[in-house]
């Protein structure tokens, strides 16, 4: 990297994954070689001082040390403004890549100035390496659910056709460095989950296009860091639902869905959390819920978790 401004620049969220984290570094400095880049590492107030250790490690990586937890999008936001790239790519750090095919993104987004943002595909990295993520389906209005085209189907060739997408993938997008200037930066209010549902969202109210390109692949161990059933995912996913309908539904469409969440979606996961002993999931939807109803849903530097 000879350049003093990068294409690209990777920014990646350092939280107690030390060891994944240095294997995502490898991968990009080992196979990285058709563009320009800078890497990016933010240790969002792990345990141990990981940034300090990124750093004796890797001396041209970025490590940066922040003294809070401040999420997925606040961890995300402190890279963005250190980052000098004329791309930014936002990249979960249990992932890596196989191949040098990040060149194909760059490409895409410059096929044409409508296009804002991209996600590569996104595959499990462990067999039978499913793909994980071949774009989205738009969320539906009074719901709010949506699915991942081609999750846990072969990577057979079904899914190489590159295609818009509603949203891009939280553990792997890039987008132009003019979009945030545009759009502003991520929305801090999320936390954990939907901040990029709602920030691709802006993108597309923003006039933008999002693409699902199939030419660069990328490799997710799908972190277990949060729990498939935890306390903290289920709050947050309750809360975060609320205030992406607060956020960006209008009209009747706003109205029903908060009452849905609130109300019908609540009681029902409720229950059956409950019928399984659960209660602990059960309490986190309903703090979830009063949070989401009550707590300002605007974007704010200062993030409140749970627990305060």
């Amino acid at each position: 990297m000879t350049n003093n401004i990068p294409d690209i620049s990777f920014i990646t969220i350092c939280y107690n994954g030390f060891k994944d984290t240095c294997e995502l570094i490898e991968s990009l400095q080992n196979k990285i070689h058709s563009v320009s880049y800078e890497i990016i590492v933010v240790d969002n107030a792990s345990h141990e001082n990981e940034a300090a250790k990124i750093h004796q490690l890797y001396p041209t990586v970025v490590a940066i040390r922040s003294n809070e937890n401040s999420g997925f999008s606040g961890g995300n936001n402190i890279g963005i403004q250190v980052a000098k790239g004329k791309y930014i790519f936002l990249i979960n750090n249990d992932t890596y890549i196989e191949s040098d095919h990040i060149a194909y993104l760059v490409e895409r987004l410059e096929s044409r100035p409508e296009i804002g943002g991209v996600s590569p595909k996104i595959r499990f990295a462990f067999p039978p390496q499913h793909i994980q993520f071949a774009g989205f389906t738009p969320l539906s209005q009074i719901t709010l659910r949506n699915h991942m085209l081609g999750f846990d189907c072969p990577d057979d060739g079904t899914f190489d056709t590159p295609h818009t997408t509603p949203y891009l993938h939280g553990a792997a997008m890039m987008f132009k460095r003019e979009v945030i200037e545009k759009i502003g930066m991520m929305p801090e209010i999320f936390f954990l989950y939907y901040e990029e549902l709602d920030w691709s969202t802006s993108m597309t109210r923003a006039g933008y296009e999002l693409w699902y390109d199939p030419c660069c692949t990328i490799f997710h161990k799908e972190s277990q860091s949060t729990g498939q059933l935890s306390k903290l995912r289920t709050y947050y996913l309750t809360r975060n639902r609320l205030f992406y309908a607060r956020r960006n539904l209008r009209g009747f469409n706003r109205i029903a869905s908060i009452i849905y969440q609130s109300t019908v979606a609540a009681t029902k996961n409720s229950l059956a959390f409950i019928l399984k002993g659960r209660f602990d999931l059960a309490a986190a939807i309903f703090y979830g819920v009063n949070s989401g109803l009550l707590r300002p849903s605007s974007d704010k530097k200062s993030v409140v978790s749970p627990d305060k």
